[in-house]
């Protein structure tokens, strides 16, 4: 269960936060571990819709920084988690890093410890931690994710850099629409009327588009939240419509093949991550099915992973799914012939992550010049639709 507690430390400072623990005594116990007096606990009982806030990517890349320095020095675990726990801000990963602590003490590895957190750490972490543990190389693994989650802040950053230009300039164009049909045209509207002039087509629905905006302005705010929301259920709860959206976002034009290029990176990178801390082919493939994102990459994952299974080698697994670029089954096969498959899985990964910075900068400029047309359109046919009458009987008008 999940609580909200007040506590107090033992230099007398007030402090709020949220902890999970069994009952109340437990809540105390742990917070006792965090040198923390427990003042007031209160269970929360209404999580949020879209379940709980994420921990940020920095917070996740400065704990396997300095996990992996401490581990590096003979700083034992324990001290280690110790040590990031009373330097974390984030209230809500420093009560994840107090559980880790308590776990480990019970008895858990550092992996098992994260296994109780799927919303924090994801299978692949658990995994490669496990691996690292395994094998006595995890300031080695630490490092290795770390740098892949720099990888990901990155193309995340690109992502967002191609997405943000375009919602601002449409978020303009809705807003400059909507004033000129609810406060501008209704003016116009009785003047263009009253001059006695039969009005042409786009006039008349310019007024009709209006009326309806004024009459039902209530409609056209509500009907985009409830088709949005009524979307986001019936994809959620129907994994035959959530397949369907995924192949439609890879075929999308502009947008499409730079998603895949990302997803496909994503897989390159994970993958080569997860073999060269020795972890096996088919356990590797069966792991990056859960961060590629897109639920038709994850069928091509599972059908590489069943032939495989039957004895396919690496790379004709994937050529004969037919989702994967030959890049990355040329790729596959000369790691598989030289015995590097985790380098030409980064190099995989490189070129793609290359590809996509620069089809990130092309579809900006492509972007923005058709986003400034549309809207110079849109404006200009409300415009002639309004100005249009009032031209027609001025020209008629005797010298």
């Amino acid at each position: 269960m999940l609580f909200d507690y007040k506590a107090v430390s033992g230099e007398g400072r007030m402090t709020y936060g949220r902890l999970d623990a069994i009952n109340l005594i437990d809540l105390e116990m742990r917070l006792k571990r965090m040198d923390l007096d427990l003042v007031t606990g209160k269970l929360v009982e209404q999580r949020s819709l879209f379940g709980r806030r994420s921990i940020p990517r920095p917070e996740l890349i400065n704990f396997c920084f300095h996990l992996e320095q401490l581990a590096r020095s003979g700083v034992p675990l324990l001290d280690g988690l110790t040590d990031l726990r009373d330097s974390i801000e984030h209230p809500r990963f420093r009560e994840v890093v107090a559980v880790l602590i308590e776990n480990i003490e019970g008895g858990q590895t550092l992996s098992q410890a994260m296994e109780t957190h799927p919303d924090v750490f994801s299978q692949v972490v658990v995994n490669l931690i496990r691996a690292g543990e395994s094998s006595g190389q995890l300031p080695e693994v630490l490092a290795s994710l770390g740098d892949s989650l720099r990888w990901e802040d990155e193309l995340a950053s690109h992502t967002k850099k191609l997405l943000m230009y375009p919602a601002f300039v449409a978020t303009i164009v809705i807003a400059a629409t909507v004033f000129l049909m609810i406060y501008m045209v209704p003016q116009l509207k009785m003047f263009v009327k009253n001059m006695g002039h039969a009005l042409p087509l786009q006039t008349q629905i310019l007024f009709f588009v209006s009326d309806l905006l004024v009459d039902y302005w209530y409609l056209f705010l509500l009907t985009p939240v409830a088709a949005v929301l009524g979307a986001h259920f019936f994809i959620r709860g129907n994994p035959l419509a959530r397949t369907r959206l995924d192949g439609i976002k890879l075929r999308l034009p502009v947008v499409g093949p730079i998603l895949k290029k990302i997803i496909l990176s994503r897989f390159a990178n994970t993958f080569a991550m997860l073999y060269a801390s020795g972890i096996p082919i088919l356990e590797s493939i069966r792991t990056t099915q859960d961060i590629v994102g897109n639920r038709v990459v994850r069928h091509a994952l599972e059908r590489a992973e069943q032939s495989i299974r039957e004895g396919r080698n690496v790379a004709g697994a994937f050529h004969d799914v037919g989702l994967f670029p030959p890049l990355v089954v040329r790729m596959l096969r000369v790691g598989e012939n030289t015995g590097g498959l985790d380098k030409a899985l980064l190099n995989v990964s490189y070129f793609y992550t290359r590809d996509v910075k620069e089809s990130v900068g092309k579809a900006q400029a492509l972007i923005e010049p058709m986003l400034t047309l549309f809207m110079g359109a849109l404006l200009g046919w409300i415009m002639l639709s309004v100005i249009g009458p009032i031209y027609d009987v001025i020209s008629k008008i005797p010298t």
